[in-house]
């Protein structure tokens, strides 16, 4: 993590870009986490319901969200984290997780920085906004 004395509003964390969503992925995913909804793994289904192909589990985003947190401070410095789904990621997609300090203050003795968090796509499609707190 950035030193937090060198942490002030519009610090930038280091962009988390992720491969290629594969069909692997999803079903990895599904397994690990045991969303086994069929949207996200089966391509007849996807199609039945008006899709071009299976797509992403928010929460695998959401995950992705997490680790950028946690590769920038210790889990336990998390606060609060909270997102909002924004576009689906499809099979294929290349999301890359982001974030930037929105403010820093003094709460209950320690020092916190509030973070606005996205994922966005290689094409610019934002999937996924969110924001956390974190101790510093």
């Amino acid at each position: 993590m950035t030193a937090s004395h060198t942490v002030e509003v519009g610090t930038e964390l280091p962009p988390l870009k992720i491969q290629s969503i594969s069909r692997t992925t999803l079903a990895l995913f599904a397994g690990a986490s045991g969303d086994h909804n069929p949207i996200h793994i089966d391509l007849d289904v996807a199609k039945s319901a008006g899709l071009d192909d299976v797509f992403a589990h928010g929460m695998l985003s959401m995950g992705y969200l997490g680790r950028l947190l946690t590769d920038w401070v210790p889990q336990q410095s998390i606060r609060s984290y909270s997102v909002r789904f924004a576009a689906i990621t499809p099979v294929h997609g290349i999301p890359t997780a982001t974030g930037r300090v929105t403010a820093v203050e003094e709460v209950d003795g320690e020092r916190r920085a509030t973070l606005e968090l996205a994922v966005t796509l290689d094409d610019g499609t934002v999937t996924l906004v969110g924001d956390a707190v974190v101790a510093l």
